[in-house]
């Protein structure tokens, strides 16, 4: 294989700050030249580091979407690239801009605006896993054992645990230093209502135009108590349960894990600030910082450095939210790429009718099954083609995806079963469930791979 790569963007919309990220995704053929190609990303290298810029807001419901796009072209500009130029990557809503009214539109345009092949995303469960990978908490994991990421911003607490490099457990927290905002003068200018009601049953006296030194250092602790119980190290009170953004608890790291703090309050938390305005980003996001940094979480688990803090959502986005399929695949080129696949799950393939009636793709999602044997994948390949042709309107296409090595020889066999009566696009080596969107790019590695986004799409 000639050697290849992707150029991938990420770009970060959050409560706070707005960020790009620019990487080269570089494709090997990991098993020779002799075998079936594995395609794989061998390394990732950096392209361009953006700048830090607030978030542009209209109002409080409203991100301003005119300065958003307006960040994005001059760090466009100053990485010397354009859209046409970008293979893949990511735009993402995170933490409090996901609940903006207006925050899906802004996604959709910045995807666009960003290049044909850019997705646009939201929502914890995906900024969790991306800032993880973003600060190296899953490498950190292979040579530890289990190591997990706190990602503190303006708006939310987004946690993952890995062991061995994998994925074990991911959650978040509306737990943020952007969930007060205060002038230089130390008055504060908003309070969220979740802060204020932790507050009141806290016994603290922080109230809209008031200047309280005290009282505001009483809220950071009372915020980075709530991490405490939710990482097991105290008991949880009854207000716990509503600082969880999904409302789904979390299965705490085990004792003795490895910890990483990204975000922007994660340098506090690494290194005390040393003085000066603590209101200076105009947040309590300092305050936080150093609650969390004397608090329970250092002293049970073992903190370790990040690969990023600030930047580790953003560089999650731009270098790691692009997969490569197995190379043991089956695809029909011209319907290629496709975009927002829903993910059904086959054995709860009755949801695929929440999708409609079968004018729009669905990626069917293939699990469990290890070394199938032939009649297995023939029995699964008759099977898929009855359901195919049940639902789907002439013309689209049957996505199969499959968790284990197995598409090409899958493929083949619904070929044979359908006799070419629809387009066909079968992926191996692709872990998603139900819930999940994907999106599938053209081909790459000589076209013997795909490059596939899994995402999930929430915004408030």
């Amino acid at each position: 294989m000639r050697k290849e790569s992707l150029l991938s963007v990420g770009i970060d919309v959050g409560t706070t700050t707005t960020q790009i990220f620019v990487s080269r995704l570089m494709l090997e053929n990991a098993s020779g030249s002799t075998v079936v190609p594995a395609i794989k990303i061998a390394a990732r290298e950096t392209v361009y580091r953006g700048n830090i810029f607030f978030t542009p807001l209209e109002s409080e419901t409203e991100i301003d979407m005119e300065a958003v796009c307006g960040i994005v072209a001059a760090e466009y500009r100053a990485a010397g690239i354009s859209g046409g130029m970008v293979d893949t990557g990511a735009v993402i809503i995170t933490g409090e801009s996901a609940h903006k009214r207006n925050a899906e539109k802004v996604a959709q345009l910045l995807a666009r605006f960003a290049g044909d092949f850019v997705v646009a995303a939201a929502g914890p469960a995906l900024e969790s896993v991306l800032a993880a990978r973003g600060a190296g908490a899953d490498e950190l994991s292979v040579a530890r054992g289990s190591a997990f990421n706190l990602d503190i911003g303006g708006g939310t607490s987004n946690y993952a645990l890995y062991s061995g490099g994998e994925l074990r457990e991911s959650g978040c927290f509306d737990i943020g230093g952007r969930l007060i905002r205060v002038d230089p003068a130390g008055q504060i200018e908003y309070i969220a209502p979740k802060i204020a009601r932790l507050c009141k049953w806290s016994g603290i006296p922080l109230r809209v135009g008031r200047a309280d030194a005290a009282a505001l250092r009483r809220a950071a602790r009372a915020m980075a108590e709530i991490l405490e119980m939710g990482l097991g190290l105290r008991e949880k009170s009854k207000a716990y349960p509503e600082f969880l953004t999904d409302g789904r608890d979390i299965a705490p790291p085990p004792p003795g894990a490895c910890v990483t703090f990204s975000g922007g309050v994660a340098d506090v938390i690494y290194r005390p600030p040393g003085g000066g305005d603590p209101y200076r980003y105009g947040d309590i996001g300092l305050l936080l910082g150093e609650e969390i940094r004397k608090s329970r979480i250092p002293q049970a688990f073992r903190p370790e450095s990040p690969r990023e803090t600030i930047r580790a959502t953003v560089v999650g986005a731009g270098a790691h939210s692009t997969a490569i399929s197995g190379s043991t695949i089956a695809y029909s080129r011209e319907q290629l790429p496709l975009r927002n696949l829903p993910a059904v799950n086959w054995a709860r393939r009755a949801e695929s009718a929440l999708y409609g009636d079968g004018d729009t793709p669905v990626a069917v999602i293939i699990q469990d099954m290890k070394n199938p044997s032939y009649q297995d994948i023939q029995l699964l390949a008759a099977e898929l083609c009855a359901w195919h042709g049940g639902r789907a309107a002439e013309g689209v296409p049957l996505v199969a995806v499959c968790e284990n090595d197995m598409a090409k020889a899958l493929g083949q066999a619904i070929r044979a079963v359908s006799r070419g009566a629809f387009p066909l696009i079968c992926l191996d080596s692709v872990a998603a469930d139900s819930g999940d969107y994907i999106d599938i790019g053209l081909p790459a590695g000589d076209g013997s791979a795909l490059p596939v986004v899994v995402k999930t799409l929430i915004f408030g």
